[in-house]
This record gives structure tokens, C-alpha cells and sequence, in this order.
């Protein structure tokens, strides 16, 4: 099978969604450009920033693409790149971006708050608790998970450790260009652009090596300070000159794949079992995870891009378009797993970071890009990926905690706890996701962080089914994935549950057994909340 049959397949079904089931959704949900958003109702120049369009989907894409749509698709690619790939388009489409859309748009009409804030109004504040406390240990997990797919990535490319400490600099600069110096974006993008690309030139002539552990600490402290600093200041310009990162790898992978016009040389379809994952249903789905859908984006779209949206109708484009994006972003991935045979892809299934990187830069060869740059370029565009989404999340982490520990709404004047102090909180978080990433368990915690950022989507799609009832709306179209992906990931939590019990591994064994009950729990509360808004308008 030739592989641009399915970068095709997928370019087009992308491109027909957007515009068809994309604006059904946001009609569906009554974007409207009238109502201000909380970028400007609540600015406060650190959280709630009014920005342009472009620059929020270099944030919010940034963020979300992470290493998840990379890492899942190639690992998911041991059953055969024909499952993964039709998860991939049919979940992106009909789950991950209506999923991504709706969250946004709940935060939006509430102020800017979290999913988790959201959750108190209708589920109650028990609900909101426990829903608050199911986050954090999904964004422990992807704290752990990605540091060490940073950590790794850096050892085994040294150029590129250097090359992401250029990127940052440059990205501080522009950011106080932007919005200190009020430099006009257009100016200040190509100055930026060409720092960007002078980074590159520079850090890929400049190794810098250290242990695996000492870029897990170096990688913590860095995280640690990007969390509580202003978003203009790193997170903004960071983001959104990382996303030229992105587009440009992107880009030149895709064309470099139809000219080089590879064959997928892995199976089709290998089985309904897999002797190290399990069976395809429902283990496929939690390991593809972010490619087709990810709980992690609703705490990415309510707790930071909902901050900064300017305008409503600018959530489609970010929200839906965004996971799009991600979705072409994963058929990449899996192209780049099926063009090895079987025992390659079986051999190289535990490094996916190499495999893509090699996969994608052996594709940019065929455009006059040599190899070993092309390979450079892949692995610093992903780590890139992966830092974005590691000071994104542990940004959130603490602002979660702060709403775990905050009696009420956080605009009610009451009293801040010691637990909500932002340096603090951040303190915990990255401590936590630096002992996860310290113990060496990413094999056995990748599909559990798959099972819990899929049944986080799954709850956040509950809480926003609960606010479209409340609010006259017909739910169907989030309804039905959110009925799916509960029964994929109670499922999958339970056999994950009692494998790592038969491991022996009480770490990960008690996290799956927390997220399930937590789960069943959140379950319950949402059922008895929508019972009585349904009595409630009977009684009407």
C-alpha cells in the first residue's frame, strides 16, 4: 500500500470535516462574536490576555500535539496501521475536535473557568472535588511521561538540548517586544522567525550532554519557573514560535512523503491480540490516545486558550481546527512506524521518539534535506512538542490544585490557602512528575496516562453534556462519543487495574484503581444531577 494513499485519505477528510461537521458543532453551540470574552471581561495581564487567533493556536496547538499523538500511534501500529489509522481520522473528527470545541466554548460562557470550576455548577461540589483530583493525577502523569521523552530525546541528541535553550531565550525576547515594547506583530514574527532559525543553526553545532537524570532535574526546574511566570512573558511567544516548529516539520514531512512515495511494509491488521499490549478492544484506543482524542486538551482549552480567546467564533479555528491538526500530525506518526516491517517496528516500538524521527527525517531526504539534519529537525521539533505541553500542564496542575483547596468559586474573596500559593503548588506538581519520571516506569505508565487522559475526556464531556442540558441544548453529538470512550476506558482501567496487580507494581496498580473509582463516582453524581433536571423540567 502506498503510504500517500493514506496521508490523502486523511489531508482530505480533515479538510471536509472542518468545514462541514465543524461548523454544525459551532452553530450547534451559538458562537457568537457578540458576547465579550473573558479575555477582556477579566483581563489581568498574566492569565487572561486578549490575543490574536494565530498567535492562540500557537499556544494551544503547541500544547496539546505534546508527544502523545507521536508516541501513541506508533505503539498502536502493533496491530496494524489499518485499526490505528481509521481510529485516528474517525476519532479526531467525530470525537477529539468536538470533544476540544465543546470544552472551550463551557469555558468561554463561564468566565474563563477550568472544566473542573465548571463541574461545581452542575454536579455539585462534591463532583468538582473529585473531578478536580481525577485531573491531577492525569497531569501527573503527562508531567512524568513527557519528561521523560524529553530527558531521553535530549541524551540521545545533544544538539538539540542546546538548540531548545536558544529557543527559549529567543522566545522571552519576543515576548517582551510584543507586549512591552508594542511591536507589531507582523515585524516582530519575522524578527522572530529569523531568531528561530539562528537557534537552530547554532544549537545543532553545540552538544550538550548530561545523564538522563540530570536533564530530568534540569528539565523539572525549568518547568518549574515557566509555570508561574506571566504568560506573555514565555508561554505566549514560546508557543507561538514553536508552532512554526511545527508547521514547518509538518510541511516538509508531508511533501517529503509524496515525493519520496514509500510503501507501507508493516501489516495491515496483525490481530485482535497483542502479546505486550492486549487485546485491540479496548487497549487500541487508549494507546493511539491524543491522536484521536485527549482528555488532557479540555484542561489545556478551559485552563489557559479559553484565557486568551478574543473573539467567540476564533474557538472553531483553535478548537476544532487544532485537533485536526493533531490527527494529520498522528497519520504522520503512523506512516512513519509502517513503512518498517513487522520485527523493525517490533524491535524499535519501545523508542517511538527515534522511530518518527528517522521515519519523517528519511522523508525530508527526498526533498534535498539531508538526513541527518532532517532527523536533528524532527527530534527538536517533538521535544519542542513536549515542553510545551510540560510547563502548559504544570501550569494547570497548579491551578487545579488551588481550586481543589479553595472553598467556593476562586473570584469570591475568600481566603487563599497556603496549598494555593502558585510556587508552592508548582513546587508539589513538578516534584511529584519528577519522582514518576525518576522511577523508570514510562513502559507501564504510558497506557495507564492513556486510559486516564481518555476517561478524562470522557468526564469532561459529561460536564459539558450536563451544561448543554441545562441550557436547552441538544447533546447528542457529545453524547454519543462520551458514552464510547467511557465504555474504552473502564474498561481498559480495569485490565490495566489488574495487570500491573499481577506485576507487582503498587504504584501504578493504585493509580488505576483511584482513576476507576474516581470514574465511577463522577458517574453517579452526573446521572443524579441530570435525573433531577430532567424531573425538574417535567415538573415545568
Amino acid at each position: 500500500m502506498p503510504a500517500i494513499v493514506l496521508m490523502t485519505v486523511a489531508l482530505v477528510a480533515v479538510t471536509v470535516a472542518y468545514r462541514t461537521y465543524g461548523t454544525f458543532v459551532a452553530r450547534r453551540l451559538g458562537l457568537d462574536d457578540s458576547r465579550p470574552t473573558p479575555a477582556h471581561t477579566r483581563a489581568d495581564g498574566v492569565d487572561f490576555v486578549a490575543t490574536r487567533s494565530p498567535v492562540v493556536l500557537g499556544h494551544h496547538f503547541a500544547s496539546i500535539a505534546g508527544a502523545g499523538p507521536i508516541v501513541g500511534p506508533i505503539v498502536a501500529a502493533s496491530f496494524g496501521w489499518l485499526p490505528a489509522f481509521l481510529w485516528i481520522l474517525f476519532g479526531a473528527v467525530f470525537f477529539g475536535a468536538v470533544h476540544d470545541l465543546t470544552t472551550l466554548t463551557a469555558s468561554i460562557r463561564h468566565g474563563g473557568r477550568t472544566i473542573g470550576d465548571i463541574v461545581e455548577d452542575y454536579i455539585g461540589v462534591t463532583g468538582k472535588r473529585l473531578f478536580v483530583i481525577f485531573s491531577l493525577a492525569a497531569l501527573l502523569l503527562v508531567v512524568g511521561v513527557f519528561t521523560d521523552i524529553v530527558a531521553k530525546t535530549f541524551v540521545a541528541r545533544p544538539v538539540v538540548a542546546w538548540t531548545s535553550a536558544l529557543l527559549v531565550i529567543v522566545s522571552v525576547a519576543f515576548g517582551v517586544a510584543t507586549n512591552r515594547w508594542k511591536i507589531p506583530l507582523g515585524p516582530a514574527t519575522v524578527v522572530g522567525l529569523l531568531g528561530l532559525v539562528a537557534s537552530v543553526a547554532i544549537g545543532s553545532t553545540i552538544p550538550l550532554e548530561f545523564t538522563h537524570t540530570t536533564w530530568v532535574l534540569v528539565i523539572s526546574g525549568y518547568i518549574a519557573v515557566a509555570a508561574v511566570a506571566p504568560v506573555w512573558v514565555l508561554l505566549q511567544p514560546r508557543d507561538y514560535l514553536n508552532s512554526f516548529l511545527l508547521y514547518a516539520m509538518l510541511a516538509a514531512g508531508v511533501v517529503g512523503l509524496f515525493v519520496a512515495h514509500p510503501t507501507l511494509e508493516l501489516d495491515a491488521f496483525t490481530g485482535f491480540q497483542n502479546e505486550s499490549l492486549g487485546f485491540i478492544f479496548p487497549i487500541l484506543f487508549v494507546t493511539v490516545a491524543c491522536g484521536a482524542i485527549s482528555g488532557f486538551h479540555s484542561l489545556v482549552a478551559s485552563g489557559t486558550t479559553s484565557k486568551q480567546l478574543d473573539r467567540e467564533t476564533d474557538a472553531k479555528f483553535i478548537g476544532y481546527g487544532g485537533m485536526l491538526l493533531e490527527g494529520v500530525l498522528a497519520v504522520l506518526a503512523l506512516i512513519a512506524a509502517g513503512v518498517l516491517s513487522r520485527d523493525a517496528h517490533a524491535a524499535q516500538v519501545g523508542n517511538p521518539i527515534a522511530v518518527f524521527s528517522h521515519g519523517v527525517g528519511g522523508f525530508m531526504s527526498a526533498i534535498g534535506i539531508p538526513e541527518s539534519a532532517g532527523v536533528t529537525f524532527v527530534a527538536l521539533s517533538v521535544s519542542a512538542f513536549a515542553l510545551t505541553s510540560l510547563d502548559t500542564c504544570t501550569r494547570l496542575a497548579r491551578l487545579l490544585l488551588a481550586e481543589l483547596v479553595t472553598p467556593g468559586h476562586q473570584n469570591s474573596g475568600a481566603a487563599v490557602p497556603l496549598l494555593a500559593n502558585r510556587y508552592l503548588s508548582t513546587a508539589i506538581v513538578v516534584a511529584l512528575g519528577a519522582g514518576l519520571t525518576l522511577s523508570g516506569k514510562f513502559t507501564e505508565a504510558w497506557p495507564v496516562f492513556g486510559a486516564a487522559n481518555q476517561l478524562l475526556a470522557a468526564l469532561s464531556l459529561l460536564s459539558v453534556a450536563v451544561w448543554l442540558n441545562h441550557t436547552g441544548v441538544r447533546s447528542g453529538f457529545v453524547v454519543v462519543p462520551m458514552v464510547f470512550m467511557f465504555a474504552v476506558t473502564l474498561g481498559a482501567l480495569a485490565q490495566l487495574l489488574w495487570t500491573n496487580l499481577q506485576r507487582g507494581n503498587p504504584v501504578l496498580t493504585t493509580l488505576a484503581a483511584t482513576l476507576l473509582g474516581l470514574a465511577i463516582v463522577l458517574i453517579g453524581l452526573a446521572a443524579r444531577s441530570l435525573s433531577r433536571a430532567a424531573a425538574a423540567a417535567a415538573a415545568r
